[in-house]
């Protein structure tokens, strides 16, 4: 979500057809030749198959799975960072890191994002945006108010269960540049979710840009709570929380209890 209002937290073309045959037409050199034409047809065709066969070895070889679309390499190489960093975590996310998993030269993601940190605020956006939609889709069947506002909270912990590095990665502010227009938005739009929990519990609307104090207060005591909570729980301590209270007390009904108004 981070500052303000904000939750924080080229192809490169073929080279072949470039050089000149030698021995043929223009050549210079007489062409002795006792083939048949169909005989030279075949063997033209039987050297393209073995171009074919060697690059399409080449690419089963990277091990990088399907190759990207050249109208979507901006996309291939968000990707390609997601599982960079799912892999190597946040400090093996490089730009060239990133050009090798996607199977790219290296000047490829400085040219679509300019650098690390304009590649780690567009992943970040992602994050959030996908971030939003859980929270969307895991009440949008919700009936009364306190339901719709557990549902929520549950879900904001699951993508954190199910995303830790790019959860982590979504409130690194350091790491990221605020002012990009698809972070600011994606950011803005989570927070819009957190806050309509706070308004449905009020039974009022929230203006986001114009809060009053005790909504003000309300976001950031839920946002406190469920995150805090995540957090503790990417970290791994819950456990003497869970082992302490009565038998069978899932993370799941702890959040619920918290959840309850006092």
């Amino acid at each position: 979500m981070g500052a303000g209002n904000r939750i924080g937290p080229k192809a490169v073309g073929s080279a072949s057809g470039r050089k000149a045959a030698s021995g043929g037409v223009g050549s210079g050199k007489p062409h002795r030749s006792t083939a048949s034409a169909a005989d030279r047809i075949a063997a033209a065709g039987n050297k393209g198959s073995k171009h074919r066969t060697s690059a399409n070895k080449a690419l089963a070889k990277s091990g990088r799975g399907q190759p990207y679309h050249h109208g979507d390499l901006h996309g291939a190489l968000l990707q390609a960072a997601r599982r960079v960093a799912d892999r190597d975590g946040l400090n093996g996310l490089t730009l060239r890191a990133v050009a090798r998993e996607a199977g790219v030269s290296h000047a490829a993601p400085a040219h679509h994002f300019g650098d690390i940190t304009g590649l780690l605020s567009e992943l970040a956006a992602m994050g959030f945006e996908a971030f939003s939609a859980q929270m969307g889709a895991n009440t949008c069947e919700a009936g009364r108010p306190g339901e719709a506002a557990q549902q929520k909270a549950s879900a904001y912990v699951a993508f954190a269960r199910d995303n830790p590095c790019l959860f982590q990665l979504m409130f690194r502010a350091e790491r990221l540049d605020h002012t990009r227009p698809a972070l600011q938005a994606a950011s803005q739009k989570a927070f819009a979710k957190l806050a309509l929990i706070v308004g449905e519990r009020r039974g009022e609307a929230i203006d986001l840009d114009h809060l009053t104090l005790a909504q003000a207060a309300g976001i950031a005591r839920l946002w406190s709570l469920v995150h805090g909570f995540a957090m503790l729980r990417l970290d791994g301590r819950l456990q003497h929380v869970l082992d302490a209270a009565p038998p069978g007390t899932t993370e799941e009904m702890l959040l619920a209890a918290m959840m309850r108004p006092d």
